[in-house]
């Protein structure tokens, strides 16, 4: 890519230098025709891999029929992705937007919403959030991002989000007022290195929300959409939120966000309180059908559950004895490598040797393939990873040894 070209977009992002032109399935091939292992899947986006079959129908049956209207007017397609998101959920309402952050904005925006509106309580508006956490790049989903890096020089920050340590039973306990509106967290934190709620903490966030009439808000953005072995993260733990916001995995690739919230919430977004222009529009609500009726019915979150096992205990074997792996941890298919050093020079090589894999966090290297990636693909592809970390354990070795 030229540079000049380059030149035209704000740098916001740092970007690995390949330009990838081609997708199948678990495979990229990029502009010099290399072709990789895909264990990033855009960010834990393309759940049934690219251009999955009955996604690619849907979306040329529609694309052949109409394209946008508005949302004053009825749309058959949200009313079927929002069926079959509720029919396999403890969700009642959908409301359709375009992104992750939109969807977790619109949660934050929900929740404030049901007190003022609805019960008329004005002082209880406060958001709890976690530490490592990740929720969005808007005004307000980065306020309750608990990563200071998010926030360097948007100040002043919206008020109302307090941030405490992640899985501290304890720092929660002290933290719940009377002002608290909802607490809000990932079940795995993706960005934040791949760290899981404990049962124990979950269990007391349900307590402290029935104790003291607090919403229970759900960030299923990444693990959302059969990720961790179950449709959601939330069934690992049987709990019912009273709200969750989905995206990435909801569209195989086309842009599509998703709050889903029981139905006392319902009157909050009543007519004119919240919209999107191109929310839950004819092609990405066709995209959405297409992928949650492939999730439904090739039962894809069991398979995804069967190979994360798989990975987790092929690359505990491999990477035994490796000094610079600290832990292997994951739900499902998505899967963190704990590192003693910074990972982003071996993810480069990983990628020289064809594997795509991303990081989370300094220290860890995140693998979040499709769903449906082939047994053999992905032990090839972990294979490169193991073996990428093995020579960077040698290189350090040798450096000491000097």
């Amino acid at each position: 890519m030229s540079e000049n070209l380059q030149g035209l977009l704000f740098p916001n992002y740092s970007k690995y230098p390949i330009t990838l032109v081609k997708g199948e399935g678990s495979r990229l091939w990029d502009d010099q025709g290399k072709e990789y292992i895909d264990l990033m899947c855009g960010v834990a986006v393309t759940n049934l891999g690219h251009k999955p079959a009955k996604v690619t129908a849907k979306l040329h049956e529609q694309l052949d029929q109409l394209w946008h209207v508005s949302n004053l007017f009825h749309i058959p397609n949200q009313y079927r992705l929002a069926q079959l998101l509720t029919d396999n959920s403890c969700a009642d309402h959908v409301f359709f937007c375009n992104s992750g952050a939109e969807a977790n904005e619109a949660a934050i925006k929900l929740a404030r919403r049901y007190y003022q509106k609805v019960l008329g309580i004005q002082g209880k508006y406060e958001i709890i959030t976690f530490q490592q956490s990740f929720h969005g790049r808007t005004l307000a989903t980065l306020t309750a991002t608990g990563q200071e890096k998010v926030k360097e020089g948007f100040h002043p920050l919206p008020e109302g989000f307090t941030t405490l340590p992640y899985n501290d039973i304890a720092a929660l306990q002290g933290a719940v007022s009377d002002k608290t509106a909802a607490i809000f967290l990932e079940l795995v934190q993706g960005e934040g290195g791949i760290h899981s709620a404990d049962p124990a903490f979950m269990a007391e966030i349900v307590r402290l929300c029935e104790k003291h009439d607090v919403l229970l808000i759900l960030d299923e953005i990444q693990t959302g959409v059969g990720r961790t072995g179950k449709l959601f993260a939330y069934e690992h733990y049987g709990i019912e939120p009273d709200i969750f916001t989905l995206a990435k995995g909801l569209g195989s690739g086309f842009p599509i966000g998703a709050v889903l919230g029981k139905a006392k919430i319902k009157d909050a977004f009543a007519p004119g309180s919240h919209g999107s222009t191109f929310g839950g529009n004819l092609l990405a609500t066709a995209a959405g059908i297409a992928t949650m009726e492939t999730m439904l019915e090739d039962n894809v979150p069991q398979r995804a559950r069967e190979l994360g096992e798989l990975a987790v205990t092929h690359l505990k074997s491999k990477l035994e004895g490796n000094p610079l792996v600290v832990d292997v941890r994951g739900k499902g298919l998505l899967i963190g490598i704990e590192c003693t050093t910074a990972v982003g020079d071996i993810v480069n090589d990983i990628h020289r040797h064809g594997a795509l894999v991303i990081t989370a966090g300094t220290n860890v290297m995140r693998l979040v393939p499709s769903l449906l990636i082939s047994r053999e693909e992905l032990l090839k592809g972990l294979d490169i990873v193991a073996e990428a970390l093995a020579r960077a354990a040698n290189e350090a070795a040798s450096k000491a040894a000097v």
